[in-house]
């Protein structure tokens, strides 16, 4: 796997075998100490490899703020803190959409048929960016419940030639600590799978949940 990886282009880090890891080192420190991102050879880590070769910088950000964060806490420890959930939570099953406002407004607040029936026409305009590997290795064998947690950005993206230097400049730590995700059930996109386009597809409370209330005390 390593190898394969390697030949379909410089992306900035070598893929070598899971066994270069040093007994005891951190994954994500070891990364960006060498350069070199231990792989296993199996669908999960060859995902995350072509991950990093479509977004380098995005996956170097990732990767220098998970560093970071390990270092300041003098190791992995027992628990990972806010940051390096959001992290490794965006690095496994995150997306980016990039989409009209009306899109996002209603994805934030969960209005389920406006974003997927009434604002349907506007899906023209938008992108869904997967950038989760855990998440592109569960759309192998796709089903209805399957949900990404999309990043919502300190300011709007747009589409654009350079969108890996985008997203990875829009990785702030302290704006990440907040885990700034909205689920999103991504079947229920249209194109994504036949069977939305019968409208009765979203009318599964189970996958297509309501916006919790706040909680009055």
């Amino acid at each position: 796997m390593p190898d394969l990886l390697n030949r379909l282009g410089d992306c900035g880090r070598r893929f070598v075998p899971q066994s270069a890891l040093p007994p005891g080192e951190a994954y994500e420190g070891f990364i960006a100490r060498s350069g070199c991102v231990p792989t296993r050879e199996h669908m999960h880590d060859g995902l995350n490899g072509l991950v990093w070769q479509r977004f380098a910088r995005t996956k170097a950000r990732l990767n220098a703020l998970q560093a970071q964060a390990i270092d300041e806490a003098g190791g992995v420890g027992a628990r990972r803190g806010p940051l390096r959930d959001a992290l490794t939570l965006f690095d496994e099953n995150g997306a980016v959409l990039l989409a009209p406002d009306a899109l996002w407004q209603a994805l934030r607040l969960r209005q389920w048929q406006r974003l997927f029936v009434e604002l349907r026409p506007l899906w023209h305009q938008a992108q869904l960016i997967v950038v989760g590997h855990a998440l592109l290795e569960k759309l192998i064998s796709p089903r209805k419940p399957i949900t990404a947690h999309v990043f919502c950005p300190p300011r709007p993206l747009r589409i654009v030639d350079n969108i890996d230097a985008v997203i990875a400049a829009s990785l702030d730590a302290v704006h990440l600590a907040g885990k700034p995700f909205t689920p999103l059930p991504v079947m229920g996109i249209p194109g994504w799978s036949q069977e939305n386009q019968h409208f009765s597809f979203y009318d599964d409370p189970d996958v297509f949940r309501s916006a919790r209330r706040p909680q009055i005390s």
